[in-house]
C-alpha cells in the first residue's frame, strides 16, 4: 500500500522502481474496504436490530469489492506489489462472499423444507463461513508479517484485521446452527468496527497526505526497516 507521509508513490519493499506519477490508488482501496467492513461488523456485532442486516451485500459487490479491485490493479501501475497483492485479493474477497450469499446461502435456505432441515443447512452455511474466514486468516498472516516493513497504519490496519478473522472464524465454526450472532461472533464484530475505523484512518492519512494540504495525518514508520 502506497499511503506515505507525503505526495511520492513508495513502490513496496519487494519491488523497485521509479514514481509513476499517478495518484496514490491505496485511499481509495482502503475506504472500500473500511465501509464494507463495518457494515458487516455492525450486523456481526448485533447494532442492526431494525435492519435488515444485509446492507453490506450491494457494497461488497459495488465498493469493498469493484472499487477495491481498480485500487489494487492500479497499485499494479505504481509498481506495488503489496497494495496490489492486498487490494485485489480483498476487493475479490468481498466480491466472492457476496455471490457465495446469492449463489449457495439464499438457494440453501429457500431450499429446506422442514425445522430440522432448516438448521442442518444452517449449521453447514456457518461451517462453510468458518472455511473461508481460515483461508483468508492464513492469507492475512503473511501479508501481516510483510506490513512490518509498510508503515505503522497499515500494519494496524492488518493487525486488527488478523484478530477479527480468527474470532469469526472460531465463532462460526462453534455456532451450529445460530441464526442470530453468537457471543464470540458479536466480539468478532466489535473488533471488525475497530478494523474499520483503523482503515479509515488510513485512507484518511493517504488522502490528507496526498493532497499535499496543511491538515496532515501521520501513518507512523515501518516496524521493520
Amino acid at each position: 500500500m502506497s499511503v506515505s507521509e507525503d505526495r511520492t508513490v513508495q513502490p513496496s519493499p519487494t519491488t523497485a522502481g521509479p514514481a509513476t506519477g499517478i495518484a496514490d490508488p491505496a485511499p481509495l482501496g482502503l475506504a472500500a474496504f473500511a465501509l464494507t467492513t463495518f457494515l458487516l461488523s455492525a450486523k456481526n456485532a448485533g447494532w442492526m436490530t431494525h435492519a435488515t442486516g444485509n446492507s453490506w451485500l450491494g457494497y461488497a459487490f459495488a465498493y469493498g469489492g469493484v472499487a477495491q479491485l481498480l485500487a489494487g490493479m492500479w497499485e499494479f501501475r505504481n509498481r506495488n506489489v503489496f497494495g496490489a497483492t492486498a487490494f485485489g485479493t480483498y476487493g475479490s474477497f468481498w466480491i466472492g462472499l457476496g455471490l457465495w450469499v446469492q449463489l449457495v446461502v439464499n438457494p440453501a435456505v429457500a431450499a429446506a423444507r422442514t425445522p430440522a432441515g432448516l438448521a442442518a443447512t444452517v449449521a453447514a452455511l456457518n461451517h462453510d463461513l468458518g472455511w473461508i474466514l481460515l483461508a483468508f486468516a492464513i492469507f492475512n498472516t503473511y501479508m501481516l508479517i510483510l506490513s512490518t516493513q509498510v508503515n505503522l497504519a497499515v500494519f494496524g490496519v492488518f493487525l486488527t484485521l488478523e484478530i477479527t478473522e480468527i474470532i469469526l472464524c472460531i465463532g462460526n465454526f462453534a455456532a451450529g446452527a445460530a441464526v442470530l450472532p453468537t457471543t464470540t461472533i458479536k466480539i468478532g464484530g466489535y473488533v471488525g468496527i475497530l478494523t474499520a475505523l483503523v482503515a479509515w484512518y488510513t485512507s484518511m492519512a493517504g488522502v490528507s497526505n496526498g493532497i499535499a494540504g496543511k491538515v496532515r495525518f501521520p501513518v507512523g514508520r515501518p516496524l521493520i526497516s
